[in-house]
């Protein structure tokens, strides 16, 4: 859920010649201030440059060149769309798969540590990392977390002698009390992260293991299985007239490396036949299960919710933090809603299966059907707690930190990261006993919770 991701670092660029400047890409030409995530971007002549900014560093960070009217591409293929706003001298930017804009204010040129050579060496590395976190990160006091008191009990240990290995284990020392599953440290193909304490990490082995049991006991019975978009979504009709879909992410739908409106396309493919007319009419319930959800896109999972209800409603605001001193203020929320999706629609019964194997964009989609209309029901164990897109932040010698810097708010203002959305039921969701046992109890609940809902929607 980054701006781009790291392909964009390592790649230069490639392809055919940027489209000759419209009038309106002119306009967007110049240097821009974002409101939060420390940032400022140059475009000029058909090239967009990112610069990571700090107190104490300027760092050239991701690039992408001109394919469209106020569009550039990385060359992962992410698609970034800068608009001006009301005047020449206000604007945003858009990213291709998140939902809601990034507000930017034109300056009049690039800061001065952007126009000169920026210190390297360990303590270089040190304070950059330090300072990205401390005018960044939201959470350091809702995790009671002392950042200053990190900062005093490890630099002194940080010198120009320090080696590589050093210093990762030194910046993961300094994260590991977040317990933050959108914080990482990242040196080449070396990475420390870890997720919150009692739960476990989605990866595609769990996937896998998880997978397979489903299908060899929750859905022994079950007709017209099928999976969709490269295998990341599982659908199959119960024999009690529910449904049952399973989401393990919200990408990679079409591959690794394909643009969003490829994934977006093998998403809708998916969505034609599952919720088809015939099926939406006859459903008495839909269980959706988001169990082991590694994340991905936001704007998917507004998506598939599109699907999911007839009349429009909020599923959320956004806002990031935005002083390099006071993490209590923020960019103006922007609220994010659900309009209901042309053709089919199923408006009945929904059980959503969650755990702490539901992360990020699982946890959005999530939040995105509280306020669903008509009964929604969650059953399992609290979510990861992680929400934020993820920012990665390069340092003077080459490695990288990756945090968020967002909050997403419920119409109420509250937010659920690091707690987890918790489920209105609780059941086991995976462990060693439930395997053992043949048993998946937060499925056998939703079944039995959808049945007593009778099909309805009041």
């Amino acid at each position: 859920m980054r701006m781009v991701t790291a392909t964009a670092v390592a790649l230069a660029l490639v392809g055919p010649a940027a489209p000759a400047a419209t009038a309106h890409q002119r306009a967007t030409d110049g240097i821009w201030r974002t409101d939060g995530y420390g940032t400022v971007l140059s475009i000029r002549n058909g090239t967009f440059q990112e610069y990571q900014t700090t107190a104490v560093s300027c760092l050239k960070g991701d690039s992408a060149q001109r394919t469209g009217p106020g569009t550039y591409t990385t060359p992962d293929g992410t698609v970034l769309t800068v608009r001006t706003r009301g005047s020449r001298d206000r604007g945003s930017l858009r990213v291709d798969g998140s939902v809601g804009d990034r507000d930017l204010s034109r300056i009049p040129e690039l800061p001065d540590a952007c126009t000169r050579p920026a210190p390297e060496g360990p303590l270089a590395a040190f304070d950059v990392f330090w300072q990205s976190f401390e005018e960044n990160y939201p959470f350091f006091s809702a995790k009671g977390i002392d950042w200053h008191a990190l900062r005093d009990q490890y630099r002194p240990r940080v010198h120009a002698k320090t080696t590589r290995d050093e210093l990762h284990a030194v910046f993961s020392q300094m994260v590991k009390p977040l317990y933050d599953a959108h914080v990482a440290v990242e040196d080449g193909d070396r990475v420390f992260a870890q997720v919150r304490p009692g739960t476990v990490l989605p990866t595609q082995e769990l996937d896998t293991k998880v997978k397979k049991f489903i299908v060899a006991h929750d859905l022994k019975d079950a007709r017209n299985l099928q999976d969709f978009a490269n295998g990341r979504i599982t659908y199959a009709d119960l024999p009690g007239g529910q449904g049952y879909l399973r989401i393990s992410g919200f990408g990679g739908y079409a591959g690794d490396g394909a643009p969003y409106a490829a994934q977006l396309g093998e998403l809708d493919r998916a969505l034609d036949t599952v919720l088809d007319q015939e099926r939406t009419q006859r459903l008495k319930g839909l269980v959706i299960d988001l169990r082991i959800n590694g994340g991905g896109s936001d704007a998917l999972g507004i998506h598939i919710a599109e699907h999911l209800t007839d009349t429009p409603y909020r599923a959320y605001s956004r806002r990031a933090r935005n002083h390099p001193e006071d993490p209590t203020r923020h960019t103006r929320p922007q609220p994010v809603y659900v309009t209901p999706a042309q053709g089919p629609r199923y408006t009945g019964p929904v059980a959503v299966l969650t755990g702490g194997s539901t992360v990020s964009a699982g946890e959005t989609f999530t939040q995105a059907l509280m306020d669903r209309p008509g009964r929604t029901v969650r059953i399992g164990q609290p979510t990861q707690g992680v929400f934020s897109d993820v920012m990665r932040r390069r340092l003077p010698n080459g490695m990288a930190a990756w945090l968020p810097n967002e909050e997403f708010l419920t119409r109420s203002g509250r937010t659920f990261d690091g707690t987890g959305i918790p489920p209105h039921l609780t059941e086991p969701v995976f462990t060693e006993d439930e395997f053992d046992k043949k048993r998946d109890s937060a499925f056998g609940r939703a079944l039995n919770v959808l049945r007593e809902y009778g099909g309805t929607t009041s």
